[in-house]
């Protein structure tokens, strides 16, 4: 998945998001870090439904059809190699 780094300057966080995600154009799912201040960095989830926090994305998962795919097993294969 996708993942963008930002700092929202004058903005609220969600506003710098959500600018950055009009401006570049970005296509869900993705990840997008913003960089509140030095200490604080805030985490949104952007989805086919919308932008949310990564909190409130994590605890309710299983409401992001996105992340289905990204979760799902992936298949292992046997590979046999011949020693010499």
């Amino acid at each position: 998945m996708p993942q963008y780094n930002l700092e929202s300057g004058e903005d609220k966080p969600v506003t710098a998001a959500r600018k950055y995600i009009q401006s570049a154009g970005i296509i869900p799912p993705a990840l997008l870090l913003v960089k509140r201040n030095e200490h604080t960095t805030d985490r949104y989830f952007w989805a086919e439904k919308g932008l949310f926090g990564a909190q409130y994305v994590e605890e309710n998962h299983f409401l992001f059809p996105s992340l289905r795919v990204l979760d799902a097993p992936v298949e292992k294969a046997v590979v046999a190699v011949q020693s010499r």
